[in-house]
């Protein structure tokens, strides 16, 4: 048994026949901020639901804080869950909306409004307690939603997508918020999203999903820089991957050679991987055609036909643009190339 303060232990959930996560083991310390990682479909809102008590477990065991909680009803969790939609009462105001659930477990009086208060304060919405959802921005709601879940005192909050709904300017107002409140409750947070840059900004461990199994855990910057497989490179921006045959890149037209040296730790590796910013363009062993070309504020971003496959270059946007169907060298330089230990 784990001494985690969240453990999923050979946890199996379905819908119907159908197996959606299999077997998952996920051990979560007290106190930490986890991403669920992947795209529609890998399982990471279905383990959600199965944590909050939303969905029935197959077989395997929910245990939280020494307790198994696998088939305890939801209200007797102390699980929090902020919902995508937010799902606030649009006929209560803020402070009501905070307070429905303590009203639930029979505070009143000052009790009760000290707490709500304090929620409140704790997401900058003093001033906002009479007002009603409707007269809110999305990020207000989205912060009157998690301070309805933080006044419960959950030990584990979860959140579905928290920021999809809002446009980028309130999506990094809303990281910055979450980690301040996460950081000043110390409460153990697990948030679902197919986003990596959220999922890389907000989170001290990721948690890759795929097809209801997880693909790889690491923190920010292992994910980002140290992708385990072709899927998770695929999945956090890695846009020109090859599998290795014996030390040389399997493409569409047999093998080649890396231009340099490979690494140590790619001599045994299944692939190579390279951001699009790693390839060097105008010089290099390989030969491409541009076929597209598009202008992104700081840098150009090509794609390039060549023998290796399409290939993707980024440079910065103050060097000289190369015309559609212009001839242009280019290199996948070894030493840059992020070796990945599985290609399926």
């Amino acid at each position: 048994m784990s001494d985690a303060y969240l453990s999923l232990e050979k946890l199996t959930l379905a819908y119907g026949d159908t197996v959606a996560v299999g077997n998952l083991d996920l051990d979560i310390g007290k106190g930490e901020l986890i991403a669920l990682l992947g795209p529609s479909g890998c399982g990471k809102t279905t383990t959600m639901r199965a944590i909050a008590g939303l969905l029935p477990v197959k077989s395997g065991h929910i245990r939280l804080d020494g307790t198994d909680m696998t088939r305890t009803p939801p209200n007797k969790r102390a699980v929090g869950l902020v919902f995508q939609s937010y799902a606030l009462f649009p006929h209560l105001s803020v402070y009501e909306n905070v307070a429905f659930g303590l009203k639930l477990k029979g505070m009143r009086g000052s009790e009760l409004d000290q707490k709500v208060r304090g929620g409140l304060t704790s997401v900058g919405l003093s001033s906002f307690a009479d007002r009603k959802p409707a007269e809110l921005s999305g990020g207000q709601q989205q912060r009157v939603a998690l301070a309805r879940s933080m006044v419960m005192e959950p030990k584990v909050l979860l959140l579905d997508e928290p920021l999809s709904n809002l446009d980028a300017r309130l999506r990094l107002e809303m990281r910055t918020e979450l980690q301040r409140v996460q950081k000043e409750t110390g409460v153990t947070m697990i948030f679902v999203t197919h986003d990596q840059t959220e999922a890389l900004s907000l989170a001290d461990r990721i948690v890759v999903m795929k097809n209801g199994a997880i693909e790889q855990i690491g923190t920010p910057e292992d994910i980002y820089n140290r992708p385990a497989s072709a899927f998770v490179a695929d999945f956090v921006g890695f846009e020109n991957i090859f599998a290795l045959d014996q030390g040389k890149l399997k493409t569409e037209h047999g093998l080649a050679d890396p231009s340099g040296a490979l690494p140590g730790e790619a001599l045994s590796a299944a692939g190579l991987a390279w951001r699009p910013r790693m390839v060097t363009l105008g010089s290099g062993p390989f030969r491409g055609t541009v076929r597209g070309t598009s202008f992104a504020g700081d840098r150009r971003e090509y794609l390039l036909a060549s023998d290796l496959g399409p290939i993707k270059a980024e440079v910065d946007a103050s060097e000289p643009v190369h015309a559609p169907d212009a001839e242009i060298a280019f290199d996948l330089p070894a030493a840059k190339a992020a070796p990945l230990k599985r290609f399926a």
